[in-house]
């Protein structure tokens, strides 16, 4: 298996990046920057006067790479399973995390996290040690990733 590239200064600007549109985003329009929230959103009846927003914030989201890509002749390198099945059953389990954590990654971990909720502070501690548990028995009990 491949060793994971470190890249601090790109992860730095990144996380700076995603705490500047959170902030924006709770400036702006006094909404938390939860990605199921923002989805949500775009759907009755939850829309309300909304939807132009999260489709904006959505649009963004989906331009970002795109526009990465554009400004420095560099493509967006994603590792993603060619296993449809595994897919399908790691979307179900993510979307049953975020269910029955009544929020997503980014509602809880980034905003949640520095408003100091403690709801927030319970869901990621238990999302960040599912996922550790998982990567280490994938990597050392099972012996790697079956599909890479």
């Amino acid at each position: 298996m491949p060793a994971t590239e470190f890249t601090p200064l790109a992860s730095l600007a990144g996380g700076a990046l995603i705490g500047a549109s959170a902030v924006l985003l709770l400036l702006v329009s006094g909404r938390i920057a939860g990605i199921s929230g923002i989805v949500r959103r775009l759907f009755p009846p939850y829309g309300g006067n909304a939807p132009l927003e999260a489709a904006a914030f959505l649009g963004g989201l989906i331009a970002a790479p795109l526009i990465w890509t554009f400004v420095t002749a560099e493509s967006v390198r994603q590792t993603v399973t060619p296993s449809i099945s595994l897919a399908l059953v790691a979307g179900l389990l993510v979307g049953a995390g975020v269910f029955a954590a009544r929020g997503c990654t980014s509602g809880h971990g980034v905003c949640g996290l520095s408003r100091l909720s403690r709801r927030s502070i319970a869901a990621t501690a238990t999302f960040m040690a599912t996922a550790a548990v998982t990567v280490y028995i994938v990597r050392h009990v099972v012996g790697g990733w079956p599909w890479a």
